[in-house]
């Protein structure tokens, strides 16, 4: 007679979600650490370092907070303004996007072509933008496509070089076995360079989702016509010495410009996964 030996169960495993909490909250930990000394710092310049007759120019979180942003009648035109300055910069950020992806691959086709064209796009980022403001005004007008090609000025550099430097950067080993393979130029750039660029480009577009927000600002506070943006709101804040709404209609901007980059940052961990560096 054979004897059976019987095994315990298994106990469950509990480590991976664990794992991942205890990653998660080490995570938030920084950015926490970071705000409350942010806000420390914040609170210790408004309380004791400016006098209570110039505390105005920077008020207290809880001043702010009260004053402006816990105003429904006032956030709503910030919320509105920030909309309208959203609309300027992802469409800014799209058209970066294709441009400069297709300005990449043609500079890699041909080394002429990237010497005729590379010096322009080192000017783009060389120029500052105000100084082209005006003319790009005077070209095309002081509404939405003025705004836009601010946006798209300042965020196309990064993609274009970011492109271009994944493209040439494609391993040597694996640009031989296309050519054994007789694979043409096009094959060659949709089935290896561009995959291989991928990493390089998605970083490229998570400075120009930045960057793309700073232009729209920007345009907002040079062309004010069409619905004004969370720029125009700034610029009309300053003028009328509301600190209040100025910080508040700032601090919005920015948390814009952050979820923005958060999103570009999750996109190019999901597309790119663990098997590149870029995504850590």
């Amino acid at each position: 007679m054979v004897s059976v030996a019987t095994r315990a169960p298994a106990a469950p495993k509990i480590g991976l979600p664990t794992a991942n909490l205890r990653r998660f909250g080490g995570a938030l930990v920084a950015p926490m650490v970071s705000i409350t000394v942010a806000l420390a710092a914040w609170y210790a310049v408004s309380m004791l370092i400016l006098s209570e007759g110039r505390r105005f120019l920077l008020p207290p979180p809880h001043v702010v907070l009260r004053e402006s942003l816990a105003d429904p009648r006032k956030l709503e035109v910030m919320l509105e303004a920030l909309a309208v300055t959203a609309r300027v910069a992802i469409t800014g950020l799209l058209i970066s996007a294709v441009l400069g992806v297709a300005i990449a691959v043609l500079m890699s086709q041909a080394k002429p072509i990237e010497n005729v064209v590379y010096p322009y796009a080192v000017v783009l980022q060389a120029i500052p933008v105000l100084a082209v403001v005006p003319l790009i005004g005077l070209w095309l007008g002081y509404g939405f496509a003025a705004r836009t090609t601010v946006c798209v000025l300042i965020a196309i550099h990064p993609i274009i070089a970011m492109t271009l430097f994944g493209i040439k950067s494609v391993d040597g080993n694996l640009q031989e076995l296309f050519t054994l393979g007789r694979a043409g130029r096009l094959r060659r750039l949709w089935s290896l360079q561009l995959p291989a660029a991928l990493p390089s480009t998605l970083t490229g577009l998570r400075t120009a989702a930045g960057l793309s927000v700073t232009g729209a600002i920007i345009g907002d506070m040079f062309f004010a016509q069409g619905k004004p943006g969370i720029g125009t709101l700034l610029d009309t804040y300053r003028a009328r010495l509301q600190s209040e709404d100025l910080i508040g209609a700032l601090l919005l901007a920015a948390l814009f410009g952050v979820l923005v980059f958060t999103v570009f940052t999750v996109i190019q961990k999901v597309s790119v996964g663990r098997w590149h560096n870029s995504a850590h």
